[in-house]
């Protein structure tokens, strides 16, 4: 899928560098919704990217220079107009689960790895954009991700409720971290608990109210001033202290690739967060406003914005449907409002960090609760349950994957969970056995439809699935026991309608040649129907049709048989 703007408006095509397609059709009239959706992003993202990089165990301008740097490299090569990059609660989670391990306590190395894995999602995004890897994110099943995005909400709900209540907490994994969190109950600061839960409730009363508009912005400066005015500081309610100005220098990572064990993986799996969260995103601004979005292009976005971050010292970005929402809903027409925000960040950075040092961090957990509230879809998961029991156990495997095994590991199991699950699917496919239609020519599975007429002395039968190496024995059992369970005296055709399967590996054609040797040595003759261009490709070269007869693509049931009912 790609964008035909370039060719509309007469530019050369540039697919890799897509600024030279939306600029060539930019009106006058769009800067200023761009300009007012920067500013409300860059509003919106400055409390989230603070309590973001908090997640992440780093220092809270990180997540700043995540959104500036990782914005700017996103407008020049993203393909999606609306979609606003910036760190996400799933990739922060991942990076302290992963990082902490290899930086052995080392806080400078921490940081340096943490920066060194947006390089290398960098690199990566470059390799999967030159050998064309979007089709395998397809892998991934709907089932898996909410699966995936509730286990992954319930760990970062976890790591925030020790802010919220004042506690320590601790502990390396979700069960671990609850217990822990339970036998802290008796020492909740209820001062902080109290600023968490009003933070909390103002969130919620905006969002509700105010939706698109950067309220979190509006509660984190609320917080200061009480913090400021009442010295809750001197309380015992935790700040984020002092933040320091200015830009962040920009320098290639301090560390080289080999000399971290571990890195690819890591950043394999921010990768993964990364593609499937941005265009995932980006696909629901597509409907609504026209715009294409090239899924090969991503790649190259996703890459220039970990590749600007990670000069900047900043660890792994992507794109987010929160945010992206805030864009589009205040007006963005084109990745120009990603510059404005940036400009707008580099504003704050400069004057105003100072006003950030009595930021109460249990604000900024509630800024991360109420952030992930919708990563929580219970409801779709007892959808899954009364419709297709397959999918809840999709869905399952994901939610106690990420809890038990953490995040990078939880969603390698999901990517596994979804190719063992896709080949189960594929393996049960269902053979239907045809009867004719009363009173037309047509021909419908007899179990689901008994009143069909049955065929005299004829078995057709139609894989309803593609005839690929997991299933051909299934197929080939269930052909052979309906043959082996007829009158051998009047049964003399069986007939394989391929309409139903759009592709055949050599698995199937091995299948059918089997087929053709058991009838043949009953006496009973195989004919082929139904069958796509280039299914009869490989049929003819693998010497089917040599057995059957000619693979004509014109040919019906109801041409071999004619009035053959009962």
């Amino acid at each position: 899928m790609t964008d035909s703007i370039g060719q509309r408006s007469g530019l050369p095509s540039f697919g890799w560098f897509p600024p030279a397609r939306w600029l060539g059709e930019y009106r006058a009239n769009w800067l200023l919704g761009d300009i007012i959706a920067g500013m409300t992003l860059a509003a919106y993202a400055i409390p989230v990217s603070l309590a973001y990089a908090g997640l992440a165990g780093l220092p809270p301008q990180v997540g700043v220079y995540g959104c500036l740097l990782g914005g700017l490299g996103y407008a020049l090569f993203g393909s999606s107009r609306q979609l606003a990059i910036g760190p996400t609660s799933a990739i922060s989670l991942m990076i302290p689960g992963t990082v902490g391990a290899m930086a052995e306590g080392d806080a400078q190395r921490y940081a340096q790895i943490a920066s060194l894995a947006a390089f290398t999602v960098a690199g990566l995004c470059l390799l999967a954009w030159l050998f064309r890897l979007s089709v395998l994110v397809k892998l991934i099943s709907d089932s898996i991700l909410v699966g995936f995005k509730i286990g992954a909400g319930l760990i970062i709900a976890m790591t925030q409720l020790p802010s919220l209540f004042g506690v320590a907490g601790g502990g390396h994994n979700f069960f671990e971290q609850a217990f822990l969190l339970v036998g802290q109950l008796g020492q909740i600061q209820y001062l902080v608990l109290a600023v968490g839960l009003i933070a909390i409730v103002l969130l919620l009363i905006g969002e509700r109210w105010l939706p698109g508009k950067p309220v979190a912005l509006v509660v984190v400066a609320l917080s200061i001033a009480a913090a400021t005015a009442l010295g809750l500081p001197a309380l015992g309610v935790p700040t984020t202290g002092e933040i320091p100005a200015g830009l962040p220098t920009l320098a290639g990572p301090a560390l080289r690739i080999r000399d971290v064990e571990g890195i690819v993986p890591l950043a394999a799996g921010c990768l993964l967060l990364a593609y499937i969260e941005g265009v995932s995103a980006a696909r629901t601004f597509v409907a609504k406003h026209g715009n294409a979005l090239d899924p090969r292009q991503e790649f190259l976005g996703i890459g220039a914005a970990n590749f600007a971050a990670a000069m900047g010292h900043g660890y792994p970005v992507a794109g987010g449907l929160s945010q992206s929402a805030v864009n589009e809903k205040a007006g963005a027409h084109t990745p120009l409002a990603l510059v404005f925000a940036s400009i707008a960040l580099v504003l704050c950075l400069f004057f105003l960090t100072g006003l950030l040092e009595n930021l109460p961090k249990t604000v900024l957990a509630a800024v991360v609760l109420t952030a992930i509230l919708g990563l929580l879809d219970f409801q779709a998961v007892f959808r899954m349950w009364h419709v297709s029991r397959l999918d809840f156990c999709a869905a399952t495997i994901a939610i106690g994957g990420v809890l038990l095994l953490g995040i990078l590991q939880g969603i390698l199991l999901a990517a596994l969970a979804s190719i063992i699950l896709l080949l189960a699917r594929v393996s049960r496919v269902h053979v239907a056995f045809l009867g004719r239609i009363p009173g037309t020519d047509d021909y419908s599975d007899l179990n689901r439809h008994p009143e069909n007429e049955a065929l005299r002395g004829v078995i057709a039968f139609r894989p309803e699935a593609s005839l690929i190496y997991v299933n051909a024995d299934t197929v080939l059992e269930s052909v052979v026991s309906r043959v082996r369970a007829a009158d051998p005296q009047n049964l003399h055709l069986v007939v394989c309608d391929l309409s139903a399967a759009p592709y055949v590996d050599l698995a199937g054609s091995r299948m059918l040649h089997e087929l053709h040797g058991e009838l043949i040595g009953r006496g009973i003759a195989l004919r082929i129907v139904g069958v796509h261009g280039s299914v009869r490709d490989l049929l003819r070269a693998d010497g089917v049709e040599a057995k059957v007869g000619r693979l004509d693509r014109v040919v019906t049931i109801g041409d071999l048989l004619g009035g053959n009912a009962v």
